[in-house]
């Protein structure tokens, strides 16, 4: 059965950094491209980042520059490094991972506001 567990949301000023992490299980995590979605409040879910097998990186064109995706194959888990936060970051925030089918974790809700 697969898992995705986000962490690592919260408030946060605009102009600061959280880090968000997702823990994978039942997966042969190292065989697999994983990606970063959010939801807006009101919005449709949008694709984020992507870090594939390789770790080569794909971001979103408003993320570039402040966003970064990484992976700890080791440990199952991808980060979301978010820098220079900016209050239409507001979403909440999913992993997602497509092996036959697409799994999504609960997500984790970033909040940013002064």
């Amino acid at each position: 059965q697969v898992q995705l567990v986000e962490s690592g949301g919260g408030l946060v000023q605009p102009g600061g950094s959280l880090r968000l992490s997702c823990a994978a299980s039942g997966i042969d995590f190292g065989n697999y491209d994983m990606r970063w979605y959010r939801q807006p409040p009101g919005k449709q879910r949008e694709w984020v980042a992507t870090v594939k097998r390789a770790s080569d990186t794909y971001y979103e064109n408003s993320v570039k520059g402040r966003f970064s995706i990484s992976r700890d194959n080791a440990k199952a888990t991808i980060y979301l490094q978010m820098n220079n936060l900016k209050p239409e970051d507001t979403a909440v925030y999913f992993c997602s991972v497509q092996s036959w089918r697409v799994y999504w974790g609960q997500g984790t809700q970033v909040t940013v506001s002064s």
